[in-house]
């Protein structure tokens, strides 16, 4: 059995005692807890993966929860749509940038403690969210709690990594990549009947008390990782990064507003590529740096990552911008929007479960190029939308999308979780998670710009316009899949 597992007495045993091997003494928690989960007929894998994967959905699920409730939240806050766009570019933001950070945090303390501790936070925070007095309390709250939540990406995939060998990660995977891409969707679709039934406060004040239930679960199940010695903090590339990012992602949502030649946006964006400038800079000298650069010149590296983030760029704007279409342009109500967007939610379920035996069979570049395929066609597809467009032909439009990233994204990672070493694994999630969350912010606000700036062409037609920049981006992201190098199709099924 490989060491990697943890379903053997004696990997329990390293992990309970922070990698100390029990001679004599064996605590008498480790004993229940295993008669616990015999009795119950699930595996200790199985049962660690639905507890990480049941808690990184809670917090996931919330980030876009108000994606089509904007009005409604800023109404209530006494603000503007626009201005309350933050409460969900800045959490979806600090969910990539702060990951990196949180990844050293667990090598260096062990991922149990930064799990549980980043659930803590989301769920305090959410708490506060609930009692927000305006907009830049609840897009403070709401970011911070994502700060939080961040923790758990990077923890949860050092846990998948361990416990599987390499030829068994695609199908686990594939779970996690329908709870980490899934659940933003799903909150968008579930958003508008939970807002209207019970008000976005309520929402908030039931996610406080999910995320202590499962700080409580996480605790009593996980077991400690080893723990590096000496690791390093980049502080400077994260403030550097943050800073870069936030001030590009303002110029293109205020572009419109402000004017793209004025010299306001000229100045915040110039700053931006500066700041992005002086990072790469501090990454190249620094000893452990947030982001190696040097991982961007392995291809089974770069480019499976560049190909996540830019579907990720075409599906998250279309994520934000079809919505608003329906209602805006085609005067949709918010119920029959949201039995539109449950489609590609529905059809991702399907297919990520699925997407192991895909990359079985086909490998893993030919999924990652299928899947990029089919998320052009979703961006080409809507793109087409207009008044009279049928019901059927919007679903189909938004079930490719969930096609797309289905097959891909669980590939792509399990491609690149396979090309780096396992020391490094937590590191390389945070990576992952940083680069794709980048890119769907990037996505979220060129597209919603492209939009703006266009609308003078027609509603309809300017959120076409949008659609098709998302179009561009994934026919990039099907040459970034295709370059990457064909590794051997493997026939082990995940215990």
């Amino acid at each position: 059995m490989s060491s990697e597992k943890i379903d053997s007495a004696s990997d329990l045993n390293v992990l309970d005692s922070g990698g100390v091997d029990e001679v004599s003494v064996i605590p008498w928690s480790l004993l229940l807890r295993r008669k616990l989960v015999q009795r119950v007929g699930v595996s200790r894998r199985k049962a660690t993966l639905i507890v990480l994967l049941s808690c990184v959905f809670t917090v996931s699920f919330m980030i876009t929860l108000l994606v089509v409730s904007l009005k409604t939240v800023a109404d209530d806050l006494n603000s503007s749509t626009s201005i309350i766009s933050w409460a969900i570019t800045a959490p979806m933001l600090a969910f990539g940038v702060v990951g990196p950070a949180f990844g050293k945090v667990g090598d260096l303390w062990g991922h149990k403690r930064v799990f549980v501790w980043g659930l803590f936070v989301a769920g305090l925070f959410a708490l506060c969210t609930a009692v927000a007095w305006n907009a830049p309390s609840m897009i403070i709250f709401r970011t911070l709690s994502a700060a939080g939540g961040s923790a758990l990406g990077p923890a949860a995939m050092a846990y998948i990594n361990r416990m599987f060998d390499p030829s068994e990660r695609v199908r686990p995977l594939g779970y996690w990549s329908f709870v980490t891409a899934g659940a933003p969707v799903i909150g968008v679709v579930a958003g508008v009947p939970l807002v209207a039934l019970f008000g976005w406060r309520t929402i908030f004040l039931i996610q406080a008390p999910l995320c202590l239930v499962g700080c409580v679960a996480a605790w009593w199940l996980l077991g400690d990782t080893d723990r590096r010695k000496n690791v390093k903090f980049d502080v400077q590339g994260a403030l550097l990064l943050g800073a870069g990012s936030v001030m590009i992602l303002l110029a293109i949502n205020r572009g419109p507003a402000w004017g793209f030649l004025s010299g306001r946006t000229v100045g915040v964006a110039v700053a931006g590529v500066v700041a992005l400038i002086l990072f790469v800079r501090v990454e190249q000298r620094v000893s452990e740096p947030m982001l190696p650069l040097q991982w961007f010149r392995t291809r089974n590296v770069a480019f499976p990552i560049a190909s996540q983030a830019l579907t990720n760029f075409a599906y998250m704007g279309g994520f934000m911008i079809v919505p608003q279409l329906l209602e805006i342009g085609l005067g949709f109500s918010t119920a029959h929007i949201g039995w539109l967007i449950i489609a590609r939610p529905l059809v991702f379920s399907l297919v990520a479960p699925l997407s192991g035996r895909i990359a079985m069979r086909i490998g893993e570049r030919n999924a990652g190029v299928i899947g990029a395929i089919a998320v052009l066609g979703s961006m080409l597809a809507l793109s087409q939308i207009d008044v009279g467009s049928s019901d059927l032909f919007i679903a189909f439009g938004l079930s490719l999308s969930g096609v797309g990233l289905g097959i891909a994204s669980p590939a792509l990672t399990a491609l690149l979780a396979n090309s780096v070493e396992v020391a490094d694994l937590g590191v390389a999630s945070a990576v992952q998670q940083l680069v794709n969350q980048m890119g769907a912010v990037l996505g979220a606000a060129v597209m919603v710009g492209v939009h703006e700036a266009t609308i003078n062409s027609g509603m309809v037609q300017s959120f076409s316009y949008a659609l098709l920049a998302g179009a561009i981006s994934s026919a990039i992201g099907i040459f970034a899949a295709s370059a990457v190098r064909r590794t051997r199709a493997v026939n082990s099924q995940v215990g």
